[in-house]
C-alpha cells in the first residue's frame, strides 16, 4: 500500500508528523521503525518484560515481527535519547477494508510514553492512505481504558468474551480474557486533553459523586442495580437511558496477583455489564479518572 496524497479528506502529512514529533520530544524519546533483526529481537524482549514471560517464550518472538514487517505492517519502537534505551514499542498490520482502515496488534510502553508511541503509528497509517485504527485491550486496567477512550479519543465499539482464552503470562495470571475492541478514527479533531497534564483531562463520571458535566441521575438506587464484588453499586443508567456508567477495581494486575478469585468475580461482573449494554447498542465513549467507564448509546456517540 503505497502513500495517498490526494485524498481530502486525510489530515496534511506534515502536521500529522509535527504532532507525532512533538510527542516524542515530549517524552523525551525518539521512536523510529525497526526492520532489522537486532531491533526486532530487542521488541520481542521489551515485550517479554513487559508481560513477564521468559525471554525464551516471548508474547511477540522476533521472527513472528520480522515477518509482519516483510508483509508491509510496522514495528514502531522509542528510545531514550540518551542511552538508546528502549522506552516502548508497538506493531500495526492493515485490516480489511485494506485501503481504510490498519490493526495494532499490540502496544506496550514506560510511563508517559505511550502517546508518542501511538501518535508515531498514527503518522504511518495516515500516510498510508488509511484513517482508523483499531486494537484490544483488558476493559479491566483502568489506566489503559483511560489513555485509549480519553486522552486519544477513541471508543470501544465491541466486548469480546474471553478472546484469547486463559493467559498464562505474568500480567494476565491464567484470567479469563476478555477484550474490549477500540477504533480510533485518525481525521477526527482532537479532544481536550492536556498531554503534559495528565489531571487536566475531561473527567467522565464516578459512579456516587458529582459529574464533570452533570446528567439526570436517580437519587436512590433503583431495583436490580448491579453490585461489584466489593459491596458497592457496580453500574448506573441515567434517567434518560442514554448512559450507562461502569467502574472497574483500582488496580486489577495486583488484585490477579493477591485474590484470582476476586479478580475473576470483578471479570464477570462487568462482562455481564458490558455485554448487555453493547447489546442494546451502547458504546464505551470515556473513563474517568478513579475508575468509571461511560457507555453512551450508539446514536448519541461523538463522530
Amino acid at each position: 500500500m503505497t502513500a495517498e496524497t490526494d485524498r481530502p479528506d486525510l489530515p496534511e502529512h506534515a502536521a500529522v508528523r509535527a504532532l507525532a514529533d512533538g510527542a516524542a520530544r515530549a517524552a523525551a524519546v525518539v521512536v523510529r521503525t525497526v526492520h532489522d533483526a537486532v531491533g526486532l529481537a530487542a521488541v520481542a524482549d521489551f515485550f517479554s518484560d513487559v508481560w513477564q514471560t521468559p525471554r525464551s517464550t516471548p508474547p511477540y518472538p522476533a521472527e513472528v515481527l520480522h515477518s509482519l514487517v516483510h508483509a508491509g505492517g510496522a514495528v514502531h519502537a522509542a528510545y531514550t535519547v540518551e542511552g538508546e534505551r528502549l522506552a516502548g514499542a508497538c506493531v500495526a498490520v492493515f485490516g480489511p477494508p485494506a485501503a481504510a482502515a490498519a490493526y495494532s496488534l499490540v502496544a506496550a510502553a514506560d510511563h508517559g510514553v505511550g502517546y508518542a508511541v501511538k501518535q508515531a503509528q498514527r503518522a504511518w497509517v495516515l500516510e498510508r492512505g488509511a484513517r482508523t485504527l483499531r486494537w484490544t485491550f483488558d476493559p479491566l486496567v483502568g489506566r489503559n481504558a483511560r489513555f485509549n477512550l480519553a486522552k486519544l479519543g477513541a471508543t470501544g465499539t465491541e466486548y469480546l468474551v474471553d478472546f484469547y482464552g486463559p493467559m498464562a503470562d505474568g500480567v494476565n495470571g491464567g484470567d479469563e480474557s476478555d477484550r474490549l475492541t477500540v477504533t480510533w478514527d485518525l481525521t477526527a479533531p482532537r479532544r481536550p486533553y492536556e498531554t503534559a497534564d495528565r489531571n487536566a483531562a475531561p473527567a467522565t463520571h464516578a459512579i456516587g459523586r458529582p459529574a464533570a458535566h452533570p446528567v439526570a441521575l436517580p437519587a436512590a438506587l433503583p431495583q436490580g442495580t448491579p453490585m461489584a464484588p466489593d459491596g458497592a453499586p457496580l453500574a448506573r443508567r441515567s434517567r434518560d437511558g442514554r448512559h450507562v456508567w461502569c467502574r472497574v477495581p483500582g488496580d486489577i494486575v495486583a488484585l490477579r496477583a493477591a485474590d484470582p478469585a476476586l479478580a475473576l468475580r470483578w471479570r464477570h461482573a462487568v462482562r455481564d455489564v458490558f455485554t448487555e449494554a453493547f447489546a442494546e447498542g451502547f458504546r464505551a465513549t470515556g473513563m474517568s479518572r478513579d475508575g468509571s467507564y461511560t457507555l453512551t448509546r450508539e446514536e448519541d456517540t461523538p463522530a
